[in-house]
């Protein structure tokens, strides 16, 4: 026993003031879905396996023909990977710091067009920044709390990567890349492929809203360079969608997909392709049955419109879809709903708008009886509008008996004082257009609640009659159950 303590006592501490490995490449917490496969492992190329990263000269200090070489290095030096997560050592921070440098130096040498890149320079520049970008993301929110899925994300707090210094870096690179006018498209869609724009569509979901706005402009990007990978990207997104409407109803980023969309959409070619009116009634329309559709409704609305003012004739189809999926119980999804229907009527034209007004006003009737006041008040601003005015003047004949008891009720009984007196403004409006119709309408609105009374009174008379036999019956019953006593 004395030996094995001598022993014990022999061995060397270890140096507290020996020099730690720098952390590197420790994911986050994963929360990707079955149907997003993990990302790969890293290439030999960019694994940091270094224990130490090495400062290297800036591109101006050295001679042209070395700068390739010293790019390379710095690709190398950038493909290490920190975590920012935990508490790191003063050691670890000089060396994020440094890399932070190095990657700003490759962002500035790009952006100053100095010299058209290599091809192993470029796969070494996809790499780093695939190394760097393409990572589990943390879980949600809702996932940490153990909340709702479906709850609005605007009440949640803003998350914020605590890796955004690096990625930043990363994504202006890739950008500054992509952008150039020296990439050659025939050499990156080499490396810039199908695989790497899924993965980039899969971190569309990120809770950091700058991870977002960058992923966004790069995909567009990508989009007008790359036309080889355009159907794919079209194909891509569609899928997304149809997981977030059929599956989950949770994605971060369905916003600025929409945006993007609202930039294709608009360079469409007539006539229109059936893959295009095909990806519009089955991922677009779609859209706006999901809960979270006040996120993203302004583009949702925008996209949809941009489909009917390229092709007019979409406007019967877009318009009975969005009456399919009206959000009845839901007031302010209505308001949402209402505005994107008046964008949609500025493009129509008067043949489809006959084609659809009869459900169409049925449905705005009822929104002008509805009992909260922004509902009923956004139907009626349909009347500031000098083209839906002209496109309803038109087609007086239809539209003014569709509503013209919703009007009726709204000045008998509305409770709100705005909604009064914007329903006499459209009153009159109908008074001045035709007269003689007003009249008839009103004669016949007359008619139906004097039948209606009618038919009010011989229920009560009805009622009171057998109120009165059921007396009767009692009493009499209760008459001959006494009787028997008696007896």
């Amino acid at each position: 026993m004395l030996n094995r303590f001598i022993n014990f006592g022999s061995r060397k501490l270890p140096n507290p003031e020996a020099e730690e490995p720098p952390v590197v490449a420790v994911n986050h917490a994963s929360r990707a879905t079955a149907a997003t496969p993990p990302p790969p492992a890293p290439s030999p190329a960019v694994a940091p396996v270094s224990p130490n990263i090495e400062v290297l000269p800036p591109f101006g200090e050295v001679a042209a023909g070395e700068r390739q070489a010293l790019f390379l290095r710095k690709l190398q030096l950038c493909a290490v990977v920190f975590d920012f997560s935990d508490a790191l050592s003063l050691r670890c921070a000089r060396e994020r710091e440094t890399k932070r440098r190095a990657f700003q130096e490759l962002v500035d040498f790009v952006q100053s067009g100095s010299g058209r890149l290599s091809e192993q320079v470029q796969e070494e520049l996809v790499r780093t920044v695939a190394a760097n970008i393409f990572r589990c993301l943390p879980p949600a929110a809702h996932e940490n709390t153990g909340g709702d899925a479906s709850a609005d994300p605007e009440e949640e707090n803003v998350f914020l990567d605590p890796a955004w210094p690096h990625l930043q870096l990363a994504y202006e690179l890739l950008l500054r890349y992509v952008i150039s006018t020296d990439t050659d498209t025939k050499i990156a869609k080499r490396f810039i492929d199908h695989s790497f724009v899924l993965r980039l569509l899969d971190l569309f979901d990120s809770e950091d809203p700058r991870e977002r706005e960058y992923l966004k402009t790069i995909l567009h990007r990508i989009y007008g360079k790359f036309l080889v990978h355009r159907p794919f990207i079209r194909k891509a997104i569609n899928n997304v969608f149809y997981g977030f409407i059929f599956e989950t109803e949770r994605h971060n980023g369905i916003g600025e997909l929409l945006e993007i969309l609202g930039s294709v959409i608009n360079g469409f070619t007539l006539p229109m392709k059936e893959e295009h009116k095909l990806f519009l009634v089955r991922a677009l329309i779609p859209l706006h049955k999901t809960k979270a559709v006040s996120v993203y409704h302004q583009q949702l609305a925008y996209c949809t419109t941009q489909f009917v003012e390229k092709d007019y004739k979409l406007a019967d189809t877009v318009i009975r879809c969005l009456l399919k999926y009206w959000p009845v119980t839901n007031c302010q999804k209505e308001v949402l709903f209402l505005g994107e229907l008046e964008e949609m009527l500025e493009a129509t034209q008067p043949v489809e708008f006959q084609r659809i007004m009869i459900p169409l006003f049925k449905r705005i009737s009822c929104c002008l009886n509805s009992s909260h006041f922004q509902v009923a008040e956004r139907a009626l601003y349909f009347w500031n509008n000098d083209h839906i005015v002209t496109l309803i003047a038109q087609n007086r004949g239809v539209i003014l008996p569709i509503i013209f008891e919703a009007l009726e009720k709204n000045m008998q009984s509305h409770w709100n004082q705005v909604i009064n007196a914007l329903t006499a403004n459209v009153r009159k409006m109908f008074e001045d257009m035709d007269g003689n119709l007003f009249s008839e309408c009103q004669q016949q609105y007359i008619e139906k609640e004097a039948n209606a009374n009618a038919l009010k009174e011989q229920r009560e008379v009805a009622w009171r009659q057998l109120e009165a036999v059921a007396v009767a019956v009692a009493a009499a019953r209760a008459a001959g159950e006494k009787m028997i006593l008696v007896n």
